[in-house]
């Protein structure tokens, strides 16, 4: 990058989801390239979402999205020891050959240490739900066991082994910071994906009222992306409920199997992303709409329900637009998010190994039929309005760029 009395910023999109190049993404494109020198660092695999770009965009070695997804699946450590240890080997050639003031990073584990390592302050880019001020009780995720055991069981076994679990997750990067010298961060799993010199919680803060002010830590608020679309999107605009309908890139696209006949019965419009992934779709119906990306914030501002994962990035489309959403959750982080979503009545969850299709209407006509869903999910999008996450984010670079003491508390 070329010299310049301007700060230099470096964000890491980490590989694990979508979301967590996505974000990073967003934020990079709308810093403002008059105050900052700008670099955003992502896996080859996302490389057709960081094309043309006005700043220096360079690879980053992360672990697959498929060997994630099974990590997830399996519910087993999301990073071993031996891949957190090469991440830290990647941060640190980047930083060195870029050499920037603030590094920012989406589930960039390693950044706990190697940022630390070069003494350079570090951004995490998280959500709330993870945030160490906050109780947890955390719900049963769909593992491989709980399509066959009845839930309450399940939830049982859960409550016992889940304390012994999250232990087992944080070692991993307990291990690290132990390999160079960091404290540990007591194996609580909540710091461990959240530590850093400041935390910014990409969510609605009205869904979150229980933060209180303490530690560096604060909202910077939902952050919608979404992909270029050059194709005829006329069709938004037409007559009669719209749905839109995607699984984004980690859920099981068989569920929109199930949902398309319901909703077609319902006599509504479909839209449907299914993010890359085969979809064995049997519908004729030309107001059935098949896609492979979507902009989707524009169909959010046309849509009369969102149907996804339940995952904090079609939510927040979904809901800075007043649309209320129905979340087929599997994973821990859509259970928490749509926990928080469904605690302010602004949408229903239904678990993925439980979506029958007549849970699946149920959740829909309670949607559709109950104007209480819509009114919620219009208060968020009011309380949201203008606000400006880039902004947010400069204020936060130049306090940090400041020196100790001038890091805001959680508001």
């Amino acid at each position: 990058m070329p010299q310049t009395n301007k700060p230099k910023v470096l964000f890491f999109a980490e590989g694990a989801t979508l979301a967590h190049v996505a974000r990073p993404l967003v934020l990079a494109k709308a810093l403002d390239r008059h105050r900052f020198d700008i670099a955003l660092c992502r896996p080859p695999a996302f490389s057709k979402f960081t094309e043309a770009l006005p700043f220096p965009v360079l690879e980053l070695d992360c672990q697959d999205g498929p060997t994630f997804a099974r990590k997830l699946a399996r519910g087993a450590p999301l990073y071993d020891f031996a891949t957190l240890c090469r991440y830290v080997d990647a941060d640190i050639a980047l930083i060195d050959r870029i050499k920037p003031d603030v590094v920012i990073g989406d589930f960039r584990l390693s950044l706990s240490v190697s940022a630390r390592l070069r003494s350079i302050p570090y951004i995490a880019i998280c959500d709330a739900y993870w945030s160490p001020e906050r109780a947890l009780n955390p719900p049963l995720p769909v593992l491989q066991f709980t399509p066959y055991l009845p839930i309450p069981i399940a939830e049982a076994i859960f409550r016992h082994v889940a304390p012994l679990a999250f232990r087992l997750h944080a070692r991993p990067l307990e291990r690290l910071r132990q390999k160079y010298g960091l404290p540990s961060l007591g194996h609580d799993l909540r710091r461990c994906y959240t530590d850093a010199d400041l935390r910014l919680f990409a969510n609605f803060p009205a869904l979150f009222p229980e933060l209180s002010p303490r530690g560096k830590a604060d909202f910077i608020g939902p952050i919608s992306w979404s992909p270029d679309f050059d194709g005829d999107l006329d069709f938004l605009s037409g007559q009669g409920r719209l749905t839109y309908v995607t699984m984004g890139s980690s859920g099981d696209p068989g569920i929109i199997e199930r949902i398309v006949p319901i909703l077609e019965n319902r006599g509504s419009r479909i839209v449907i992303a299914k993010a890359g992934k085969p979809l064995a779709l049997a519908s004729h119906n030309p107001e059935t709409r098949v896609f492979d990306y979507l902009p989707g914030s524009l169909v959010c501002r046309h849509a009369d329900l969102v149907i996804c994962n339940g995952g904090s990035p079609t939510t927040n489309q979904a809901l800075c637009h007043g649309v209320p959403v129905l979340g087929i959750a599997e994973n821990m982080d859509q259970f928490l998010n749509m926990a928080a979503i469904t605690a302010y009545g602004a949408g229903l969850m239904v678990r993925a190994d439980r979506a029958t299709p007549a849970r699946l209407r149920q959740a829909i006509e309670s949607l559709v039929d109950d104007r209480e869903f819509k009114t919620r999910a219009g208060s968020l999008a009011d309380d949201h309005g203008l606000a400006d996450s880039s902004a947010v984010l400069s204020g936060h670079i130049w306090r940090l760029l400041a020196g100790p003491g001038q890091s805001p508390s959680l508001h």
